[in-house]
């Protein structure tokens, strides 16, 4: 059975309060959005394996740690996913990034496909699925159905605020799959929303409403 890690860092609890504010300007919303991703990905990083390296230093040679095997791939959900990229890149700037692209229809809250792109040697690496919110558990499930799909198993999950709803299936739907969370919010409204939440991530993210 995977992990579910619901962080309690007082630093990232702090960043998320005023991340769900109203009141706060795109600029800062979005910068946060990194920041917190940061410190997700730090704790979801934790343990990847390692590998020895023999290198020399200004004084003498010696080794050192270095993450083993193939480097790893960040893949968002679009749109609002992009939004964590950098933060994340920030802490591993050699991985490489894949996309998956779908929306939610809002009457059926189901997940609608339209875009699919990894590296090409996806498989061999670790994947981080990314997105803001983890709601009904609708697009992550179908994101990671992508993945297995296409032969890629190693996979996490990692989001700023979730809903029990949400996770429950989606730890019945991929029972191995380690998530990550920010903040465990109360419950879903009937529009299929996180409560108390912070609105739409993705118009916030962007400044488009």
């Amino acid at each position: 059975m995977g992990k579910v890690v619901v962080m309690d860092h007082p630093l990232l609890q702090h960043k998320i309060g005023i991340l769900r504010r109203k009141e706060t300007s795109t600029k800062d919303f979005r910068e946060l959005v990194n920041e917190i991703a940061e410190l997700i990905y730090y704790e979801a990083s934790r343990d990847l394996p390692l590998a020895d390296k023999e290198i020399e230093t200004p004084l003498c040679k010696t080794t050192v740690k270095e993450i083993a095997g193939k480097k790893l791939c960040i893949v968002p959900i679009l749109r609002a996913g992009i939004g964590l990229c950098d933060g994340i890149l920030r802490m591993n700037p050699s991985a490489k990034v894949g996309h998956i692209g779908m929306y939610r229809n809002e009457e059926t809250l189901e997940p609608i496909e339209y875009f699919y792109k990894l590296p090409s040697d996806a498989a061999d690496r670790d994947i981080f699925v990314v997105d803001p919110m983890l709601a009904t558990g609708g697009s992550a499930i179908a994101a990671i159905k992508m993945l297995h799909n296409h032969g890629i198993q190693r996979i996490r999950f990692l989001c700023l605020i979730a809903a029990p709803e949400g996770v429950k299936k989606l730890q019945e739907a991929f029972p191995e799959v380690d998530i990550y969370i920010g903040a465990m919010d109360e419950r879903l409204n009937e529009k299929g929303y996180i409560l108390p939440g912070l609105g739409d991530a993705g118009d916030r993210i962007f400044g488009t409403k």
